[in-house]
C-alpha cells in the first residue's frame, strides 16, 4: 500500500483524533482553506463535543467514531478490504500519555501523522515513537507551533542569514501567566505529573524547541535546571478563605486573583459567558457549548471550581533551565506563572556581531557594525500562538501533498532531541546535579529495550 503525491488541486484529507481546543485549532485550517485539506473523519468521546465538531466540519456520520480504537479498527478493516486508508493523515490531539500508543498504531497504518505536543511523557516512549516513524517511513509533524509563526520564521531568517555573526547567548522567558497557570496546571488536565507530565515538558517543550532550532546544528553538553511549585498549595492558602473549598462557597473568593467565579481576573469563567465569550478557556470546562447553567454545575461539582489552595496539582510553578552547547553558546530559559502576559513570550539572542530582541509581536535587529536598528513587525495570520498553528498545519498539509518532510524543517530525530534536553533539565532539577547531555543521552538509548514495545489496540 503505497503513498501517493496529491494533486495540488485535491485537498488533502484529515482525520481528527481529539476534538477539544488543539483539535479544534488544527481543524480549523480547513474551513480558511478548504482546497488544501478536509476533515473526513473524527474520534471523540464526549458526546455533544462530537456532534458539534461533525456538525461544524461536515463530517459523514459514518466516519463519525467515540473512540481512536474504533477508528483504528474501521481503518484496518479498510485497508485489508480495498487497500484504503480513510484519510491520508491523522491529527493527535488526545491526552499526553496517550501519544505514544496512537502514534505507534497509525504509523504502523501508514498514516502520515501530526501529533500534539509533547511527543509523549516518557523517554521511553519517545524513542518508540522515533522508531516507529523510521519504520513506517510516514510524515510526521510535532505540535511545536512556535516555529511556524510569521514572528518565529522571521527571527529564524535573520538567525541563519548569519549577518549578525556567531549566536554566542540566548535568553527566554515563557510568562504563563497567573490564570492561564491556576486554570491549566492547578485546576486543569496538566495539574500532576502522573497524570500528564511535569509542565516544563506539557508547557514549555516547545520553548527549548525553538532555541534548539535557533542554535542548530550546534549541540547541548551540559544542562542544568532549578524550580518547584512556590504558591499553589495549601500553606499558601489566606486565612480569609477558611476552609472554603470551593470558590463558589469562599467569603474571601472576590478578594482572591484565582477566583472562578469572578474578580479583576480574565479568568472568570461565570462573568464571561455571562458576557458570551464561550471560547476557550470557558469551553474547556464542559461538553459541548458553555451556558450559565452547565458552567455553574461544573464550578459546584468539578475540579475549575476548586480552590487553587486545595487542589492535587504538584507541578512547577516556576523553573530556570541553563544550557551549555558545543560551541560555547549558553542559554539561559525561565518558565514561571506569575505575570500578566500571557504566553507573551521575552526573547533576546546575543550575536558577535549584533542582537534581536522581541516579545513575539516585534523584534528589533540591532547591527553593531553599522549602528543600525531594524523593527521587525511580521503580520499574524490567524489561528492561535501567532499565527503558529495555522502555520503548522499549513506546512503539514502540503508536506503530506509533496511527500517532503522537510517542508517542516524537522524530523522525528530532531524532535526527539529536544525533547531529551527537556527530560535532562527536569532530571538535573530532580537531582541537583548538571547533567552531561551526551552521557545522559546515550544512557537513555542504552536503557530502552528495543523489544518493549507498545501495541496499537
Amino acid at each position: 500500500m503505497g503513498i501517493e503525491v496529491k494533486h495540488p488541486t485535491e485537498p488533502v484529507t484529515l482525520a481528527i483524533i481529539g476534538c477539544g481546543q488543539r483539535g479544534d485549532s488544527y481543524a480549523r485550517y480547513s474551513l480558511i482553506e478548504p482546497t488544501k485539506c478536509k476533515i473526513v473523519a473524527i474520534a471523540e468521546p464526549r458526546s455533544k463535543t462530537r456532534a458539534l465538531f461533525a456538525s461544524t466540519y461536515d463530517v459523514d456520520s459514518s466516519l463519525v467514531f467515540e473512540t481512536w480504537e474504533q477508528f483504528h479498527k474501521a481503518s484496518a478493516e479498510t485497508i485489508q478490504t480495498i487497500g484504503k486508508r480513510l484519510a491520508d493523515a491523522v491529527v493527535i490531539a488526545v491526552h499526553d500519555h496517550l501519544h505514544a500508543r496512537l502514534v505507534i498504531a497509525f504509523s504502523a497504518q501508514g498514516y502520515d501523522i501530526l501529533c500534539e505536543k509533547p511527543m509523549a511523557t516518557s523517554i521511553e516512549h519517545c524513542l518508540q515513537i522515533e522508531a516507529a516513524v523510521k519504520d513506517a517511513g510516514i510524515i510526521f509533524g510535532m505540535g511545536h507551533v512556535l516555529r511556524y509563526s510569521p514572528y518565529s520564521r522571521a527571527v529564524t531568517e535573520v538567525v541563519r542569514s548569519g549577518q549578525l555573526g556567531q549566536l554566542v547567548n540566548a535568553q527566554h522567558i515563557e510568562p504563563i501567566g497567573h490564570w492561564h497557570f491556576s486554570h491549566s496546571y492547578v485546576r486543569g488536565n496538566w495539574s500532576k505529573e502522573s497524570e500528564s507530565s511535569f509542565s516544563l515538558m506539557t508547557k514549555s517543550c516547545h520553548d527549548i524547541d525553538i532555541l534548539s532550532h535557533w542554535l542548530y546544528p550546534d549541540t547541548p553538553v551540559r544542562v542544568s535546571s532549578f524550580g518547584g511549585l512556590q504558591h499553589f498549595r495549601k500553606s499558601s492558602k489566606p486565612v480569609g478563605a477558611g476552609d472554603a473549598t470551593r470558590c463558589l462557597d469562599c467569603l474571601y473568593e472576590s478578594q482572591c486573583p484565582y477566583s472562578a467565579k469572578k474578580g479583576k481576573s480574565p479568568l472568570v469563567y461565570l462573568d464571561r459567558v455571562a458576557q458570551n465569550a464561550v471560547g476557550w478557556p470557558v469551553s474547556t470546562l464542559v461538553d459541548g457549548l458553555p451556558d450559565i447553567e452547565n458552567i455553574t454545575d461544573a464550578l459546584k461539582n468539578g475540579p475549575y471550581g476548586k480552590c487553587v489552595y486545595e487542589s492535587d496539582n504538584d507541578v512547577c510553578d516556576n523553573q530556570v533551565v541553563n544550557l551549555q552547547y558545543a560551541s560555547g553558546a549558553t542559554v539561559s530559559f525561565t518558565m514561571v506563572a506569575y505575570t500578566t502576559l500571557i504566553c507573551e513570550r521575552q526573547t533576546r539572542l546575543h550575536f558577535t556581531h549584533g542582537e534581536i530582541v522581541g516579545d513575539m509581536s516585534q523584534f528589533t535587529v540591532t547591527d553593531f557594525r553599522s549602528g543600525e536598528k531594524t523593527i521587525h513587525e511580521p503580520p499574524s495570520e490567524g489561528g492561535g500562538h501567532g499565527g503558529g498553528d495555522f502555520g503548522l498545519i499549513r506546512a503539514f498539509i502540503e508536506a503530506v501533498r509533496t511527500r517532503q518532510q522537510d517542508l517542516l524543517d524537522t524530523d522525528v530525530t530532531d524532535v526527539l532531541n529536544s525533547h531529551l534536553t527537556v527530560f535532562a533539565a527536569e532530571h538535573s532539577r530532580k537531582t541537583g546535579v548538571v547533567v552531561d547531555y551526551k552521557e545522559f543521552e546515550i544512557a537513555a538509548r542504552r536503557a530502552w529495550d528495543g523489544g518493549m514495545t507498545l501495541t496499537g489496540s
